[in-house]
């Protein structure tokens, strides 16, 4: 338990520069909070004290603004940055050095029984506000989006955007350390502003045109 414990500390002290100290992060982080009474509601879940178990994980939000169903199953070095609003199901299945942001949900669709929730890689990070939903896996080293809403299989080391999510990088090799889970590429964007600006080309070259013909017509009439 000290082990993990010290792990949660390391991996907040890490990764977040604004923790300062040790007893900063354990006195003042949710998400060490939240994972100190998962450990013990997951130990009353796999004992069978099922209800026990509800009722420490019940508490853990309340004091935590975290909601962990006691059944499921996280790696370690786990660091959920703020916390609010942040639900994993029952089901759910987490690797090592995982990072969540606030507003993540890692939940079912609602059509599917018994493995509901998603299985997450290590070392992936999921952006603020993102829902990954169902009962797939997302790889190693991927990167989710602030906001993205996965449905689907991600395959190790890509990023995902957007709702529905989509890939937009697909790398062979592990990213480097990069929590940015905000200025992330959209092809999609990137192609419409690119539209969008040839549009504007197209018109503005449309008006000198007009503005010629005008003047040559007013010469014309002049003329006459």
């Amino acid at each position: 338990m000290f082990d993990n414990l010290r792990a949660d500390i390391a991996s907040v002290l890490e990764r977040d520069p604004a923790a300062k100290s040790k007893w900063e992060v354990l006195l003042c982080y949710p998400s060490v909070k939240a994972m100190a009474y998962h450990r013990l509601a997951h130990k009353l879940y796999d004992a069978g004290h099922t209800t026990l178990a509800r009722m420490v994980s019940q508490h853990s939000r309340h004091v935590t603004g975290i909601e962990i169903h006691p059944g499921a199953r996280i790696g370690r070095g786990f660091f959920i940055d703020h916390g609010d609003g942040v639900v994993i199901g029952e089901t759910t299945v987490i690797g090592d050095n995982v990072t969540l942001y606030q507003g993540v949900t890692l939940g079912g669709t609602g059509k599917d029984v018994g493995k509901r929730h998603p299985t997450i890689g290590s070392n992936v990070t999921i952006g603020a506000g993102a829902k990954v939903l169902g009962p797939f896996t997302v790889g190693d080293g991927s990167k989710i989006g602030a906001s993205a809403v996965v449905l689907k299989e991600v395959p190790p080391n890509c990023t995902v955007v957007g709702n529905p999510g989509r890939i937009v990088r697909r790398e062979g090799k592990a990213p480097d350390v990069d929590l940015d889970h905000v200025h992330l590429p959209d092809p999609v964007k990137a192609h419409i502003d690119a539209l969008e600006k040839r549009v504007m080309e197209l018109e503005t070259q449309m008006h000198r045109m007009l503005g010629t013909q005008n003047v040559e017509e007013e010469t014309a009439h002049a003329d006459l």
